[in-house]
């Protein structure tokens, strides 16, 4: 029986693999990782935690910070997390901040819909898996909590470089990123920043593997 760590991306996976969770990986495709999901809690699994970088819908977040849910939204459902797991996330992580995570179905990419989306939800922070994760935990009566980094600010949309699907192993297609700038070539700027801004999210979510240490915090393994 292990935690069953949801991601998006491969590198999302491997950081989570270090701390002896089972990394499930979505690729963005949201079919592909409940199928994936499906299959792994059939294995075992003592608690759910979705795991990864995040776009911040709040407007004081930035880049690196780091989101705790406090619930899962999507629409209209609404998920709570496991109290005992988010409390001993908030205590192993005091710098973090407890709030609202949203799922959707694709990557916000305009500030626009970032604005929108802050203020019907309430959320702070929004990713492409939570909702999955979540929706599927509850399913199967599994506890489920959610630990999102912050890679780009409410107030910074993304280049459509970034937007590229990703291989179904959570990998960047990076023929297809490049074909984007060569379409696009005064996207390379922002394209930058958002690496760096990005890099900033996964040596934070570095941070908290380490600081929650095997299982991430899972007080139900043993």
């Amino acid at each position: 029986m292990t935690v069953i760590a949801v991601t998006g991306l491969a590198r999302e996976a491997r950081i989570a693999r270090r701390a002896k969770a089972t990394p499930v990986i979505g690729g963005g495709d949201a079919q592909l990782l409940a199928s994936r999901l499906e299959d792994a809690i059939r294995a075992g699994a003592r608690g759910i935690i979705s795991f990864g970088i995040a776009g911040a819908l709040a407007p004081l977040l930035k880049p690196g910070d780091t989101v705790i849910a406090t619930h899962v939204v999507h629409g209209e459902e609404r998920y709570p997390t496991d109290p005992r797991w988010t409390a001993l996330l908030r205590q192993k992580l005091p710098y973090a901040t407890a709030a609202i995570i949203t799922g959707h179905g694709q990557i916000v990419s305009h500030i626009d819909g970032k604005r929108r989306l802050f203020a019907l939800s309430g959320a702070h922070a929004v990713d492409t898996e939570s909702h999955i994760a979540a929706r599927i935990a509850r399913r199967h009566n599994i506890p489920f909590v959610a630990i999102r980094t912050i890679s780009d600010a409410a107030t910074r949309g993304l280049p459509p470089a970034a937007l590229v699907p990703l291989t179904p192993a959570g990998r960047i297609r990076l023929a297809g990123v490049l074909a984007s700038v060569a379409s696009d070539p005064g996207q390379i700027a922002d394209l930058l920043t958002t690496g760096r801004e990005a890099g900033r999210a996964f040596r934070a979510l570095l941070r908290c593997r380490n600081a929650l240490g095997l299982g991430l915090g899972c007080p139900y393994l043993g």
